[in-house]
């Protein structure tokens, strides 16, 4: 009886430790990386960065949009 204690304590013991692990970041955590950024990247070539992610985003959602129209057209057609 005492081992599914142990057990349950244990279990809940990792998924405490693993929500500390994925929880949000917060103000100087975010901070840090920025800085971190900057530094890798430099200040002049982030926005181009940020660009081409931006462009790659609306990509993938063109791209997921047509997908889901080419599903619909098959659905319509017998």
């Amino acid at each position: 009886m005492s081992s599914i204690f142990i057990l349950n304590y244990m279990i809940n013991d990792k998924i405490n430790s693993m929500s500390i692990l994925l929880s949000v970041p917060g103000m100087w955590e975010i901070v840090i990386i920025l800085v971190i950024i900057i530094v890798l990247f430099g200040a002049k070539k982030i926005p181009g960065l940020a660009r081409g992610l931006g462009q790659s985003v609306k990509e993938f959602k063109d791209a997921k949009g047509g997908n889901e129209a080419e599903a619909k057209d098959k659905d319509a057609k017998p």
